[in-house]
């Protein structure tokens, strides 16, 4: 017996894959392992940590507590009942996974073992540290777990030798189940689309390589489709069934066709949106024409390379997390720089460029060195817990101050408002907001959100209130409060029985 576990575990041994995964996984752990100690300081994340309580509470998503995700992100906080440290562990092991099946599809994309590990370790390194917000529970930190398993799910039959021929139960099976992944990825993100989107276009290129139907191609990935179609049909379904479906379309629709215009305007309306999106038509109309010279692995990183800086760039903000949906097809291109000469040489010059690109169009955390000695010192008592917060946001002490003077001063069931945008006071306290807003920025957006909040506050008056500092003009009166003290600019008010 004892000779037979010798044998299994020196063949575990000669693995360099697997002592390579254990490595980078032990890497990425230590990466992470601050995050789950951070205090409450990151403006979306408080935004996200509300609605999971409010939802473990009984408010209705967008009807009873608002912001303009789709809402897959808010349960992952819901599970957890809004609590950060729980839901930062679930990013990290979303994240986890995602390296073991991003080393498979690499591994099945290069040649050479060590393309694949030099991929691997470089999605592991930037989705691990700081540099773009891989410490933040992102709605792109749960996305990569879906999309890079579906990536894996079209990739396998699409270059198996039975691709060549009609399709399988296996291969069929699979494109529902990438399809599915892709839909609940979307779910998390709109911007989930246009990886369906490149995926779909790899199958349709190879299967019209194959078949030379544009009908028969067409129909070969429409699995692909109708997986991605199935959760977004069901939660849209969820939300008729409780007469919630209009706000639900408004919030995660409508109402960011401003946002994504803001930043697009150019001559016209979107205009800069259109150009970017026939740019990327381009591109992928020289990778069709191009389909018979180029390898199947190269098609496939070329075309998510293209569609993922498409995302990236689709609301045209400067924003760190951003980033994050073009990591796995950036690793796989500099995976490239192992393969033959002519694919090292473009592959080499592309990610030069897109270095540069995000350097000069992305804000990148530039403290992520700062960051592990923060912790550190602070772990080892070297730093006051004030100093420690401080590091995140010079507010967080004062936010936490907040806090604690109105957990120790409130009674059973009374209630908070803060007209400000730490959002996260809220969770802080465990107390929710009286209407469906949660910070200054969405109750003053436009004037129907200012009355349905003032219409809130005079139904529902909250017993404190915490006017934070720079703030517009309070959207309701303070006749019956009392002013009971200021910390940190902020004032507090108690309602007078």
């Amino acid at each position: 017996m004892t000779e037979t576990i010798m044998k299994i575990f020196a063949q575990f041994e000669k693995k360099s894959a697997t002592w390579f995964l254990v490595a980078i996984s032990f890497a990425f752990f230590l990466f992470r392992l601050p995050s789950f100690f951070e205090p409450y300081w990151y403006g979306d994340e408080g935004i996200y940590e509300v609605i999971g309580f409010a939802l473990r509470h009984g408010r209705l998503l967008y009807q009873g507590i608002w912001d303009n995700k789709p809402p897959m992100l808010y349960l992952m906080y819901a599970l957890f009942d809004g609590n950060q440290s729980p839901t930062r562990v679930l990013s990290f092991l979303f994240g986890l996974v995602s390296i073991w099946l991003f080393f498979i599809l690499a591994k099945r994309l290069f040649t050479k073992e060590k393309g694949a590990m030099i991929a691997t370790s470089i999605y592991a390194v930037l989705l691990g540290i700081p540099l773009l917000e891989g410490n933040i529970a992102n709605a792109e930190n749960f996305m990569v777990l879906p999309t890079i398993a579906a990536a894996l799910l079209i990739f396998l039959p699409v270059t198996h030798d039975r691709y060549a021929q009609k399709q399988t139960r296996r291969e069929l099976l699979f494109f529902l189940s990438a399809g599915f992944l892709l839909g609940i990825s979307f779910l998390f993100k709109v911007v989930g689309l246009f990886d369906m989107a490149a995926f779909t276009l790899f199958a349709f290129f190879i299967a019209f390589k194959h078949h030379t139907n544009f009908f028969k191609a067409v129909i070969r990935v429409l699995p692909i489709c109708i997986g991605f179609a199935t959760p977004l049909i069901l939660t849209a379904l969820f939300f008729f069934m409780h007469h919630a479906f209009p706000i639900f379309l408004q919030s995660t629709l409508f109402s960011n066709v401003g946002y994504v215009n803001y930043g697009n305007q150019f001559v016209i309306p979107q205009g800069l949106l259109i150009f970017k999106a026939l740019l990327l038509g381009v591109v992928a109309l020289a990778l069709f024409l191009k389909r018979e010279k180029i390898s199947a692995p190269q098609l496939f990183v070329f075309l998510w390379l293209g569609f993922s800086i498409f995302s990236a760039l689709f609301s045209q903000r400067p924003y760190t997390h951003y980033v994050l949906v073009m990591v796995a097809s950036f690793a796989l291109l500099a995976g490239f720089t192992f393969a033959k000469k002519s694919v090292k040489i473009v592959s080499g010059i592309l990610v030069v460029l897109i270095v540069i690109f995000i350097a000069t169009n992305f804000w990148i955390y530039s403290k992520s060195v700062q960051y592990y000695t923060n912790f550190t010192t602070y772990l080892t008592g070297m730093k006051t817990g004030d100093a420690y917060q401080s590091f995140f946001d010079r507010i967080v002490p004062r936010d936490y101050e907040i806090a604690e003077y109105i957990k120790l001063h409130a009674k059973p069931n009374q209630t908070l408002f803060v007209w400000g945008d730490s959002g996260q006071l809220y969770k802080l306290t465990n107390m929710l907001p009286p209407g469906r807003y949660i910070v200054a920025y969405h109750i003053t957006s436009n004037q129907k959100t200012m009355t349905e909040t003032k219409l809130a506050l005079e139904q529902n008056p909250p017993t404190f209130i915490v006017l934070l500092p720079n703030q517009d003009a309070l959207p309701m009166s303070l006749r019956n409060y009392e002013e009971r003290i200021i910390l940190g600019g902020a004032i507090i008010y108690e309602r007078i029985f």
